[in-house]
């Protein structure tokens, strides 16, 4: 948005006395007082505000669903046309970005591991770099960003702002470790012995859910979060048919549309009310094409596409309930089909490490500081809670950030 319709928005801001937009996002973005430096001149005391309070500001004002935080809380809202913080605040992040000149006195006596570099990973570690921990990441592929540069689209995220990101953690002194698998390579334990003093765990849920059916081993299938990896080494066809229904099945559906598939189609078992997806998503997916097959549960994948029964919705004593029926199978053709119904995390560290519990689902246990149950690990982000937002994890994460401060001023008195 160019710099005249920023104003033009920063202006509509009522400066509200108890303002609900503050309220309604989950990191208390200080709108107010940021729109208000703005239009007094002060842009970079704006931007180390937003940075200060949120480190990813400038990747949350791209990739947060405002409609549902912020600008859904937005008073002018009720009239339908709220104030458009998001633009504002990537204006106000991105020029502050390359402008942060913050100089934290290292000790190196205060050795933090942080094992992922995605959104919970690049948090913690600005958080506690400018503490003056001395801090190194750990991270698995060769470059960072976790699912800001493997798991989401570059038209919805440009991924030079990762590399700017990175270059302003180099800056405050961090360290990064590329290639390095924590679990079966160095150890917990390794880390330990080595003179950390706390370890984090933001690994992010990398591994994709199957549908445990017939058919999902044969060539032509795939795996979301996979493709969304390097879409580029995918041959998918001219139709390409998604399983599942949330956000990330519409990345891969408007992604695959960008690189040449001719037709797109979303299969799901409920309706197109009972969708995951924001509705802005599922809104940006049609405009670009992406046609929807609902009420349809797949049974298996054959190599003309796939199997599947009709699904009917049924209220039964005020309970939804979604019921296939099986006397007749039916089969959609297609190229190839991908499966992004969910994902979960990898067990590299959990399956070389004692002492660290997991739920049944695979997640990291932690209590609300982010403590797990091995002493001086900690962990946040999507391996704790699961696919959230890029906001959801940055709240979180600011908390253990925290605890782990708290932690390392008592044990070890520095």
């Amino acid at each position: 948005m160019a710099a005249k319709h920023i104003i033009e928005e920063a202006n509509r801001c009522l400066q509200c006395k108890n303002p609900r937009c503050i309220k309604g996002c989950p990191v208390e973005t200080p709108i107010k007082e940021s729109i208000a430096m703005l239009l007094n001149g002060n842009i970079l005391e704006a931007g180390e505000k937003l940075f200060l309070n949120n480190p990813l500001s400038v990747v949350c004002s791209l990739v947060c669903p405002h409609e549902k935080f912020c600008e859904g809380s937005c008073v002018l809202s009720n009239k339908g046309n709220p104030i458009q913080w998001s633009s504002i605040e990537h204006y106000i992040s991105d020029y502050y970005l390359d402008k942060v000149d913050l100089k934290p006195n290292i000790d190196k006596n205060k050795k933090i591991a942080i094992i992922g570099s995605g959104p919970a990973g690049i948090t913690i570690s600005i958080i506690l770099a400018l503490k003056g921990y001395d801090i190194t990441i750990f991270e698995m592929h060769d470059k960072i960003g976790g699912v800001l540069r493997y798991g989401i689209p570059g038209f919805r995220f440009p991924k030079d702002i990762v590399d700017r990101i990175k270059n302003q953690l180099i800056e405050i002194g961090v360290k990064i470790r590329p290639n390095i698998t924590i679990g079966p390579v160095i150890t917990i334990d390794d880390l330990f012995n080595d003179g950390y003093k706390a370890i984090f765990i933001g690994t992010g849920v990398w591994s994709p859910k199957p549908l445990r059916i017939k058919g999902e081993s044969l060539g032509h299938v795939h795996y979301a979060i996979d493709y969304l990896k390097n879409p580029n080494v995918y041959n998918l066809g001219k139709k390409l048919c998604i399983i599942g229904a949330g956000n990330v099945a519409m990345d891969v559906a408007r992604t695959a549309l960008r690189k040449g598939v001719r037709e797109v189609y979303i299969m799901y078992r409920k309706g197109a009310e009972e969708m995951s997806a924001s509705e802005n998503e599922i809104d940006y997916a049609k405009l670009d094409g992406v046609k929807f097959e609902y009420y349809k549960t797949p049974i298996e994948i054959v190599d003309e596409g796939i199997k599947y029964l009709k699904t009917s919705k049924v209220v039964k004593d005020e309970k939804v309930e979604f019921i296939s029926d099986p006397s007749k199978e039916y089969l959609f053709e297609s190229d190839s089909v991908i499966i992004a119904i969910s994902q979960g995390p990898k067990a590299n560290i959990v399956s070389n490490t004692k002492g660290i519990s997991i739920n049944n689902k695979g997640l990291v246990s932690t209590d609300e500081e982010g403590n797990t149950t091995r002493e001086g690990v900690f962990a946040s982000g999507d391996v704790v809670t699961g696919a959230k937002t890029v906001v959801e994890a940055v709240k979180f994460s600011k908390g253990v950030a925290e605890a782990i401060d708290e932690y390392v001023k008592e044990k070890y008195d520095i």
